[in-house]
């Protein structure tokens, strides 16, 4: 059975089966579509190189910071553990600066030291005393350490949600622009083929691809660093019951 009458008994055309029994003509590689690709593609196809170049740069720079918040918490908390002391804790904890858990514990230390020297003999006269608060005060200091570093640690995720939520749109943006001025052009055209459509829709497609490979690792990246900082809030909140039950137990009776 010859070609002609395959292509007769799948229902194409003469003209089709001409397009596609036709020699292919030259490759062209993605390299040469964008820099033949529209203005507003290209547009669309440098905002999300400039939002995946700046997620990867995000997601390093917290690697690098989460990773060192928790070994240096786990290196205060054995110190803590360790040491009875807290003035050589309090000392050792300056070092670790990148600790969650030790800022928590400096404003805990910081004001249960106000509080230990005001309860002292002549330390303030007995109407100030009565207004101290005790054990209240240094749980509302830690409690406020506590909101500062989850800021902290904070800092740059809502840029990496940003890049998941807003890259597909903008690369499907592109997508869609690039395919109505493919087939505008193909309307100016005599030919009616796939080949004369054929470039506008790849240099359309390669912009919803670019907008996913900025949207995936800032997906992924925003969901390991959110779980990330969820232990390390529970590890603050759970040092912050530990020191006021020993706070309570010892200095504020």
């Amino acid at each position: 059975m010859g070609s002609g009458m395959w292509f007769s008994w799948l229902g194409i055309s003469s003209a089709w089966a001409q397009d596609l029994g036709a020699s292919p003509g030259p490759q062209m590689d993605v390299w040469h579509i964008l820099s033949h690709s529209g203005l507003v593609v290209q547009s669309v196809l440098y905002i999300l190189i400039l939002f995946s170049v700046a997620s990867w740069g995000t997601i390093f720079f917290k690697l690098r910071q989460i990773r060192v918040a928790r070994r240096q918490t786990a290196r205060f908390i054995e110190i803590f553990w360790d040491t009875k002391n807290l003035t050589a804790i309090h000392t050792a904890s300056q070092e670790l600066r990148e600790s969650p858990v030790a800022q928590v514990f400096r404003a805990g230390y910081q004001e249960l030291l106000r509080l230990t020297r005001a309860r002292r003999p002549g330390g303030m006269n007995p109407v100030e005393d009565t207004d101290l608060g005790g054990v209240d005060n240094v749980e509302r200091a830690m409690r406020r350490a506590i909101r500062q570093e989850v800021t902290r640690l904070e800092r740059a995720l809502t840029f990496l949600a940003t890049t998941a939520s807003a890259t597909p749109f903008i690369g499907l943006f592109g997508t869609v622009w690039g395919i109505m001025n493919a087939f505008l052009g193909l309307s100016q055209t005599q030919s009616s083929s796939i080949q004369a459509v054929a470039p506008g829709i790849a240099e359309a497609l390669i912009a919803t691809a670019t907008g996913l490979v900025a949207a995936i690792p800032a997906v992924i990246g925003y969901n390991h660093f959110t779980r990330q900082i969820r232990v390390l809030t529970a590890e603050m909140e759970n040092f912050a019951s530990e020191f006021l039950n020993i706070a309570e137990r010892h200095f504020l009776k």
